[in-house]
């Protein structure tokens, strides 16, 4: 018994070996990666979403019909310190970010790897125009990915030790992450298939598993209730989804864009990754995960997704791939190839950040899906300022009477949030998320529409008239530029009947 004793001692002690921590070369990456976003966060406006968040905070609910709450709470929470504050808005995703780039050498660490390793991966990581780039601006997705690489070290973790409490860690990870965005089930399930193939498969004999998968449904279910109650908007966003990205070329250029995410050093380790996790002894244990990800990707390709849903993985097999390239012996091909990508990487990184002022942009091209990433922090207080001056010019007796609709729910979040500073009445809209937040009151007689054109009103109001322009130079059109404020009199039904048949997710 003694001589089993010492073995199996020696077996936890050799399990629980792990090389240090290269704390200080992974610090300096963090905080390169936390100053560049610091530096560039408060350069341009709010990113239209950004002003959603905020005003799907100031109505919360336990679901949303295009998202969870936890991004709209932590948008009222900074709301609450920081009234339309940019920089105090977007401190959670920097945070979260900065975090990651932490976790994925964390991830190097337990996968084996060295101190050279781990700052090999964090450096992949924040030097990715995206992974990095997503920091500075509070998005559901800023969210999501570092819980996902949270859940990924903490899987990756009770790998190497078989503690089970990690597992139920990872539930709780889950069960956050799914008030945010419901595409972490798409890990679990592309993890579970790995396991089934490779190993290991006693992950899904393991009762804490499956107990930290009822705590998630349970934590789902006030969410789930209010989705019935709505008709599933959540889902039907899908199909919307869908629609925006075949505007970009949908699932033919899925692939590409997905590895354009990584960024240089990111996108050869990722590559290098998959191979290690289907070569390497080392890593053998891990094989799965160099499963997960092409299931990610094909899962992701099939429901014509957008490519940054996979994203969340990338960290894990970053972290791999890093392992590789600094793992001994390291080949003299190895050493030189990550000197010039590295210094890419921050190049093609550092390019992606809000560096340029203003007034050095060119004004957004109609009908530029891809502009609308830039060009969607732009133009918002114009908007704003006009919308008040067309509200001001109305006669004292009609003001009363009297609400913004806006065609874009982008533009209506933006009047909602510059509501009181600028003295306007309430903004509603029909579009996406916003037109679950209420329909105009039915004693609002008088309408300003907000739109290119006020196709929608014609046959809902007798006399459609325009009373006014917006044209910022950088903004978005048909959004914040050339666009039109028209005066809806005399409707022809109430508001309560018209609105279901006018709202819209896409």
């Amino acid at each position: 018994m003694g001589v089993l004793g010492e073995a199996a001692a020696g077996a936890v002690r050799e399990r629980d070996e792990t090389p240090a921590f290269a704390s200080a070369g992974v610090a300096v990456v963090a905080a390169l990666g936390a100053l560049a976003l610091i530096v560039s966060m408060g350069r341009y406006q709010f990113f239209g979403d950004e002003l959603y968040f905020i005003s799907a905070g100031r109505r919360l609910s336990w679901s949303y019909a295009d998202q969870g709450p936890l991004v709209p709470l932590l948008a009222r929470a900074m709301d609450l310190i920081a009234p339309e504050s940019m920089v105090a808005l977007r401190v959670p995703a920097v945070m979260a970010t900065v975090g990651a780039i932490v976790l994925c050498a964390l991830i190097a660490r337990e996968l084996g790897g060295s101190a050279a390793a781990q700052v090999l991966a964090a450096a992949a990581y924040a030097t990715s125009p995206f992974l990095l780039g997503q920091g500075n601006t509070l998005s559901t997705n800023a969210i999501d990915t570092p819980l996902w690489v949270l859940a990924s070290w903490l899987l990756v973790r009770w790998v190497r030790t078989r503690r089970d409490v990690l597992l139920l860690w990872a539930a709780v990870v889950t069960a956050v992450d799914m008030q945010v965005k419901w595409l972490i089930p798409f890990f679990w399930f592309a993890v579970a298939v790995g396991v089934c193939l490779v190993g290991p498969r006693c992950l899904l004999r393991r009762r804490t598993l499956w107990a930290g998968a009822l705590v998630v449904a349970v934590t789902m279910v006030p969410s789930l209730l209010w989705q019935a109650r709505h008709g599933w908007p959540q889902l039907a966003l899908g199909r919307a989804v869908a629609a925006e990205q075949d505007a970009i070329g949908g699932r033919v250029v899925f692939v590409p864009l997905t590895a354009v995410i990584a960024g240089v050093l990111g996108g050869v380790l990722l590559l290098c990754g998959v191979w290690a996790l289907w070569r390497s002894d080392a890593l053998r244990p891990y094989r799965f995960l160099g499963v997960a990800l092409p299931l990610l990707i094909l899962a992701f390709v099939a429901v014509n997704g957008r490519p940054y849903y996979p994203s969340g993985c990338y960290a894990v097999v970053i972290a791999a791939g890093a392992v590789w390239a600094a793992g001994a012996p390291v080949a003299t091909w190895r050493k030189v190839a990550v000197v010039p990508l590295t210094l890419a990487s921050v190049v093609l990184a550092a390019a992606s950040l809000p560096w340029k002022p203003e007034r050095d942009l060119p004004p957004a091209r109609p009908d530029d899906a891809i502009g609308l990433l830039l060009y969607g922090r732009f133009g918002w207080t114009e908007l704003a300022r006009t919308a008040a001056r067309v509200y001001r010019d109305l006669p004292p007796e009609d003001r009363g009477r009297t609400v913004f609709v806006t065609r874009s729910y982008w533009q209506a979040a933006a009047l909602d949030v510059y509501r009181y500073t600028y003295g306007m009445p309430a903004a509603y809209s029909w579009s996406r998320g916003f037109g679950y937040f209420g329909a105009p009151p039915n004693r609002a007689t008088t309408v300003i529409l907000v739109a290119r054109d006020a196709t929608e009103m014609q046959s809902l109001f007798a006399s459609v008239t325009p009373i006014g322009r917006a044209d910022a130079r950088l903004g978005l059109p048909g959004v914040s530029r050339d666009v039109t404020f028209w005066r809806c009199d005399h409707p022809r039904q109430p508001w309560s009947t018209a609105w279901p048949g006018l709202m819209r997710l896409n």
